[in-house]
């Protein structure tokens, strides 16, 4: 078997010719090997070579294409031709490993490099004509949808207890049917090791598994295994996640991982801290996670007065995870057409100004200093509640700096 270089136009491009020359003896391994046999769109490029990174740096170099030690410890240094990024790593073998990290020796042997990826349908590797190496079954596991350790399920987890998550991200967006019972019984007894993981690395393959068309099935056998409890020890709210990726495919909606993992977790701004404190998620994640979980509910058929003041206060992107996360909570079968509309209506909102400065205020006689503030907020209140009128301001500012 081989890839077919006239379907898949990034074998041809000139700045991977250009790398594998530079290269000499270089293959294509993992994720773009896979997804190019599955048909799905390849983005990241890696390649494997029999040779230490400081020879790939100076045949790299030699050639005139930049490269970068990104992680020359493990034998990884990233190759960008004309923008276009390579990550190409030196052939390994496992010295030892402490469930976090493995010390590497650098090899020549292909079958070494194989036997030390996780999963078969990632140990593939293709030459760059095409023509595919495969060491451990990975071509007919990828054909069945089989998600299968290389090797000893539980050797390979105790090496990285990661892989455990990694099993289940697979799983979800290659897999077909039930999980490999080996692969699964490993994962549930290894799942204490998920503490020694950094939030970093828990965070990107969590928020990858809900990206997924529907990752609901997996994530049930993660509760099931006792392994979802270890990381997210919460009530979740497995149905209304379940309805928001059923109205996600309804209406061709992006998945938006950070939308799912609230619907999931329960309403509760202090679980949705601890969740964020955990995975070390970005101030902006953050403050959406924590905002969403603490989201009220919003009535099918609010007034367009309502609609509007909510849209001012929060913002289109903020109402729009509002109306979201509701419809998801909405009883299953409800009708779906008020809630587009409400996002309709956010799609087109334009924010009204706010004619009101606090230097205004000033001119009306108040001295610099909190009052300027309070009279500011009072005063934006009354306009929101009257449903942005373009007259009035000026009468109450005068009613709130008259003498008294």
């Amino acid at each position: 078997m081989r890839i077919d270089p006239a379907k898949h136009g990034w074998l041809e491009e000139p700045e991977t010719r250009a790398v594998m020359q530079a290269l000499g003896h270089a293959r294509f391994v993992g994720g773009a090997v896979r997804n190019a046999l599955l048909g799905a769109p390849v983005v990241d490029i890696d390649i494997a070579v029999p040779i230490p990174p400081e020879e790939t740096v100076k045949r790299l170099e030699a050639a005139d294409i930049k490269a970068i030690p990104t992680g020359f410890d493990h034998g990884t240094v990233t190759a960008i031709k004309n923008g276009k990024v390579f990550e190409v790593t030196s052939l390994r073998r496992d010295v030892a490993t402490d469930g976090r990290h493995a010390v590497v020796a650098y090899t020549t042997q292909w079958d070494e490099d194989a036997a030390r990826r996780d999963f078969t349908i990632n140990a593939l590797y293709a030459a760059p004509d095409g023509e595919i190496f495969d060491y451990n079954g990975g071509l007919q596991d990828l054909v069945a949808g089989k998600v299968r350790f290389v090797g000893d399920p539980h050797a390979r987890i105790q090496e990285d207890y990661l892989r455990i998550l990694r099993l289940f991200r697979f799983h979800a967006w290659y897999g077909k049917g039930e999980m490999d019972a080996d692969a699964l019984r490993a994962a549930a007894q290894g799942k204490a090791g998920l503490a020694q993981l950094s939030g970093e690395r828990i965070a990107k393959e969590m928020l990858r598994l809900l990206e997924c068309p529907n990752p609901a099935p997996v994530l049930r056998t993660m509760a099931a295994s006792g392994i979802l409890p270890e990381l997210l020890p919460f009530a979740l709210q497995l149905p209304r996640l379940e309805r928001l990726i059923h109205t996600d495919a309804d209406n061709f909606f992006p998945a938006d991982a950070l939308l799912r993992l609230a619907a999931l977790l329960p309403d509760d701004p202090a679980a949705a801290r601890g969740v964020a404190e955990r995975l070390r998620l970005s101030g902006a994640d953050r403050t959406r996670l924590e905002a969403l979980s603490a989201a009220e509910k919003m009535p099918v058929h609010p007034s367009a007065q309502a609609v509007r003041k909510l849209l001012y206060r929060l913002g289109a992107a903020a109402f729009k995870d509002k109306v979201r996360l509701n419809w998801a909570a909405a009883a299953p079968g409800a009708n779906a057409i008020p809630w587009r509309m409400l996002l309709s209506v956010a799609d087109a909102y334009e924010k009204p100004r706010f004619a009101l400065t606090g230097h205004d205020i000033m001119q009306a006689g108040v001295p610099e200093g909190p009052q300027i503030g309070k009279i500011l907020t009072q005063i934006e209140d009354w306009w929101i509640d009257n449903d942005f009128p373009d007259t009035g301001i000026t009468e109450q500012l005068k009613a709130l700096t008259a003498p008294q």
